[in-house]
């Protein structure tokens, strides 16, 4: 199957309204990107450049041009110039339990050996205790760093910085 080449001429208020948004300092530097390939793209106009021409002058991928016309002739000139919003649905691997287990953990004896507890020692002892199948040194700092928050916002626990 051959590659569909996205070919359009831009109406007169489309064209306009295209300049004024690589001109006028208000915007996004992705939306005057966008603008730039459409207004490179178009077959009214004088100058016809490639793909790979348009890609090499605002140094983005000769993909990202491609995209930028398909969305224009697919959905309109208003969704090509905005970033498409991501699908990607992510779900939390911590639930309250296992927060409260990695937090009690956490508070308890350093293993031997070492001083105190780091991040990579405390995902490895969930991950062993089997509290989590899996679990990233940085998804812990974030949930220690939300009981930390937690605290300071009720007044709990030691602050340095307390009025007496």
């Amino acid at each position: 199957m051959g590659k569909i080449l996205y070919k359009f001429t831009l109406t007169q208020e489309e064209r306009e309204m295209l300049v004024l948004i690589t001109k006028n300092g208000k915007h996004s530097s992705r939306k005057v990107i966008h603008s730039l390939i459409l207004l490179n793209s178009d077959e009214g106009s004088s100058i016809k450049r490639t793909n790979k021409e348009i890609s090499e002058f605002l140094q983005v991928g000769e993909r990202m041009v491609e995209r930028i016309k398909k969305r224009f002739v697919e959905d309109g000139l208003d969704y090509a110039l905005e970033d498409k919003p991501s699908e990607r649905e992510y779900q939390s691997k911590s639930d309250g339990d296992f927060e409260a287990k990695l937090i009690a953990l956490s508070c308890s004896e350093a293993p031997e050996g070492f001083a105190r507890w780091s991040l990579r020692l405390l995902a490895d002892k969930v991950v062993e205790l089997e509290y989590i199948d899996s679990i990233s040194h940085e998804t812990v700092r974030r949930v220690l760093k939300k009981r930390i928050k937690a605290m300071e916002k009720k007044g709990m626990g030691y602050s340095p910085i307390a009025k007496w």
